[in-house]
């Protein structure tokens, strides 16, 4: 019986390797969202002198949603792996992340909040540099979904700090 309950074990542990498929496809997307970035900048380029101000400055925001959605997927890919799969061997090369290896699934959650309300803000930014494209209630939308991204992230960092202090 001891055996089986071994055999059982090793499979369920060596289960964490189903995941890393996973972690390839969002590796992918990151190369996606770079090819969106380069059409997008290409777009501005292209018309830079014929475009107005708030034109250009949406699509630099656009630019800044699209890095902020990678470095999003990034903090996912490298805690996500290190945390489930297996540790990313680097050898301490020295452009490794400092925070990689020392974000536990209460820090990546965090740090997704955080992304994700950082996300949500440039999309109300868009919204209100270019309020010609919006009705008053789309943007009403947009605003109440943001706070209650930064109401929902400001509770779970309180949850957290709730239970650290009660593992003390």
């Amino acid at each position: 019986m001891k055996r089986i309950e071994h055999g059982l074990e090793l499979v369920i542990f060596n289960s964490r390797w189903l995941l890393a498929p996973i972690y390839v496809g969002l590796v992918l997307s990151v190369v996606l969202l770079l090819v969106k970035f380069v059409q997008e900048f290409f777009h501005i380029l292209m018309h830079m002198f014929t475009a107005s101000e708030s034109d250009v400055i949406l699509a630099v925001l656009t630019l800044v949603d699209l890095s902020l959605v990678a470095n999003l997927l990034l903090i996912v890919i490298f805690s996500g792996y290190e945390n489930f799969v297996s540790k990313i061997h680097t050898d301490n090369h020295e452009d490794r992340p400092e925070w990689m290896g020392k974000v536990d699934f209460s820090g990546l959650k965090l740090k997704l909040v955080a992304s994700i309300v950082a996300i949500s803000g440039i999309e109300l930014l868009k919204a209100f540099v270019n309020t010609s494209g919006y009705n008053h209630e789309d943007l009403s939308w947009k605003v109440g979904i943001h706070v209650v991204l930064v109401v929902s992230g400001v509770l779970l960092a309180w949850m957290d700090r709730i239970a650290a202090g009660a593992k003390h």
